[in-house]
């Protein structure tokens, strides 16, 4: 079986695997309908279609990789948003897209790493796994010791990831519309959007290890965080110091309190500093990508997504944002009008915008707060609503692409916050932080 094979590159068969979902939830949906008139309840039915949609949903976009399992971990950092009823059945299926997907063969990972480092690579290493310990959206991790006696994770691309990547966005973007069914109150044609716009990037795993050497010398010696040094690279091959730790899926799932609410200030933590430390922003906040460490630190991996800001987050955001809970309605709307978030030509009413922004910083408006699943799904609700006026207003506004993947990175994990259920001083992280917000 060949390299194509392994990752099913075609257009036909990718195409076909891509809209088995949608179709299988229509197909569902008809099934149900006879179930009930058969008899069975409506829970019992809609319960029913949800747990083999999610069995669906990870069994095609794990075995793609590519795009469509990105799309899958794009999306699971907002089910926390998603109604209790549709949430649960997915809940599972989705974490397992974080840190799990089907492996490449032990004989593709070694050609690889032949074409990468040499057919004489093996001899850096003391030892390699050839099982690997990890998996993710466009490549695979092994753990090894390097020849000094370092424990290091070895990221192998999956050959022929470009292509696929591209061939799973376009056809994702088709089914947009039908894939609400599946992911309802997410608006996709966006989100697949603007993974396209940064695919490229992460395709080079040189780029990747230049953004974690920034990361690793910015927060070196760091109290409360861990970034792994870069011990090696290529394009298609990254080798870094191995870190272990509680992955922040699993502290989710199951851990204390204590545990929720360190993780949580520590992801917040990252989020707003790592502009004004490393120039960057880490633009991929699945839990997969963060280890809870038994001393308390956060390690963080993963830097194939970034958002470069040298001069920090921009300043306009933490002043908008201060403005609104002082209640200035004036002059926040004359800051949007400024940055472009509200067209010249849009009339809108300040209080309106006033009373659109207030709830969203809530986080914001108190010493701690505490993030829930419940908050969440308010806000969602209150924005999602297309006959509700915070909607209609939302429509109205725009939001300029220098701010598109921070609002989605800032989104992505108040998402994670909420699965976490983290409390904590939140508005103090983002007055030490966040340029502008503390006056």
């Amino acid at each position: 079986m060949g390299v194509v094979d392994e990752l099913p590159q075609r257009s036909v068969r990718r195409t076909a695997k891509l809209a088995s979902l949608p179709l299988g939830v229509a197909g569902r949906a008809a099934t149900g309908v006879g179930k009930r008139l058969a008899g069975s309840s409506a829970l019992e039915v809609t319960q029913s279609k949800q747990e083999r949609a999610a069995a669906q949903l990870f069994e095609v976009l794990g075995q793609l990789k590519g795009g469509a399992m990105k799309l899958g971990q794009a999306l699971s950092v907002f089910e926390a948003a998603f109604p209790d009823d549709m949430a649960a059945p997915y809940r599972e299926a989705l974490t397992k897209l974080q840190e799990q997907a089907p492996p490449m063969p032990t004989a593709t990972v070694k050609s690889v790493l032949d074409e990468q480092f040499g057919a004489h690579w093996i001899d850096r290493f003391e030892s390699f796994d050839d099982q690997p310990a990890a998996a993710a959206s466009i490549g695979q991790v092994h753990r090894g010791v390097w020849h000094d006696g370092r424990d290091v994770a070895v990221k192998v691309q999956y050959p022929g990831a470009g292509p696929a990547l591209m061939a799973d966005l376009n056809q994702l973007s088709r089914f947009a519309k039908i894939y609400g069914m599946i992911t309802p109150g997410i608006d996709i044609k966006p989100l697949i959007a603007e993974i396209r716009e940064r695919v490229i990037e992460e395709l080079d795993y040189r780029l990747e290890a230049q953004s974690q050497r920034a990361f690793a010398a910015a927060y070196a010696d760091d109290p409360d965080f861990v970034v792994p040094k870069v011990v090696a690279s290529a394009p298609k091959v990254i080798i870094s110091e191995w870190i272990d730790g509680t992955p922040v899926s699993h502290v989710i799932a199951r851990g204390s309190k204590k545990q929720r609410d360190r993780a949580g200030i520590l992801m917040s933590t990252l989020h707003f500093s790592g502009p004004a430390r490393a120039g960057l922003l880490h633009a991929d906040p699945h839990p997969g990508n963060y280890r809870l460490m038994d001393d308390g630190r956060l390690g963080v991996i993963d830097f194939g997504a970034v958002k470069h800001l040298p001069d920090g987050l921009p300043e306009m955001i933490g002043t908008a944002a201060r403005m609104t809970l002082d209640g200035d309605a004036d002059g926040v709307l004359a800051m949007l009008r400024e940055a472009g978030f509200v067209k010249p030509t849009i009339r809108v009413d300040a209080q309106a915008v006033l009373e659109y922004l207030r709830p969203i910083l809530e986080p914001l408006a108190k010493p701690t707060f505490a993030f829930s699943r419940e908050w969440i799904k308010a806000e969602a609700a209150r924005l999602g609503n297309p006959r509700s006026d915070a909607n209609k207003l939302g429509r109205q506004l725009n939001l300029p692409p220098e701010y598109l993947m921070i609002y989605r990175v800032t989104l992505g994990s108040i998402g994670v916050l909420c699965q976490l259920e983290a409390e904590g001083p939140f508005r103090g992280v983002v007055e030490r932080w966040l340029p502008g917000f503390d006056g």
